[in-house]
């Protein structure tokens, strides 16, 4: 009996070898994607197509293909972790920021001479929205690996794993802290049971060794505790009000119908 127990441990060590050898992230993105669409019933014929460098998803509403980087792909090391980089994507799309990004490249453009006051062209530019859409796109994410079956702490991991700022490095704390913190507190109202089984990997101990602290003094304050507690349920309507559209409308929405405006109108000039 010890003879046999000793091979099948040796022949489980050497399967889960040629497994890691051959695991590779871009040829698990078009599987791993339609267990996604699938469970989440996102029902338009969607594929989707693996990029060097940035992706660019401006057309996907049209094409029906989303783009996947390979420059965030560098940054999964499993199937939850590709999972974290399309339902990030995803949740970009379904948020509208690809659309209001097209809105906002065009007016920049239009937009050659700096008045004294700001305008919206300005505030659509600035950097501040770019930062709330990439959490934005974030909580939408792990909500969609939620209900396909993925680990939706993967997605802390795989933002941490990102080159983080100078900030980061001089608070020493995991890259890009405060946008997987935004992640870890909605996971951590909206599904604790997730937070409680954990994700074993180095990196999210050592966002943890940062996240803890933070939540354990939140919720010694019964004033800052009634606040944490009203976003975090505005973020889960917010969210869900988002996907809600997205199935409803294939995607179509204001932003998109505001770009399309703004450029049959130019070029009526």
């Amino acid at each position: 009996m010890k003879k046999i127990l000793v091979s099948l441990f040796v022949l489980l060590a050497v399967t889960v070898q040629a497994n890691a050898a051959t695991w590779v992230a871009k040829d698990r993105v078009a599987p791993v994607g339609k267990q996604i669409l699938t469970k989440n019933k996102i029902t338009t014929n969607i594929t989707f197509k693996v990029v060097e460098g940035a992706a660019d998803n401006s057309e996907s509403v049209k094409t029906k293909i989303i783009n996947i980087s390979t420059t965030d792909l560098q940054y999964a090391g499993n199937d939850n972790e590709v999972a974290a980089v399309i339902s990030n994507e995803l949740g970009h799309i379904i948020c509208c920021h690809t659309d209001k990004a097209k809105v906002r490249n065009l007016l920049l453009n239009n937009n050659s001479t700096t008045p004294s006051e700001p305008t919206l062209a300005d505030d659509i530019i600035s950097s501040k929205i770019t930062q709330k859409e990439n959490e934005e796109a974030d909580v939408t994410g792990v909500n969609l690996m939620i209900t396909a079956g993925y680990n939706p702490l993967a997605l802390i991991v795989w933002v941490t794993k990102q080159p983080g700022s100078t900030l980061d490095i001089l608070k020493s704390r995991p890259n890009n802290f405060d946008r997987a913190m935004v992640t870890f507190k909605y996971l951590t109202y909206a599904y604790p049971s997730k937070v409680k089984a954990g994700y074993a990997c180095q990196e999210y101990r050592t966002f943890l060794a940062s996240a803890e602290p933070q939540m354990k003094k939140l919720t010694k304050s019964k004033r800052k505790l009634n606040k944490f507690n009203k976003e975090q349920e505005k973020l889960i309507r917010e969210r869900q009000k988002d996907l809600e559209k997205y199935k409803m409308n294939g995607g179509l929405n204001s932003w998109g119908v505001t770009y399309d405006w703004l450029t049959n109108t130019e070029n009526n000039k």
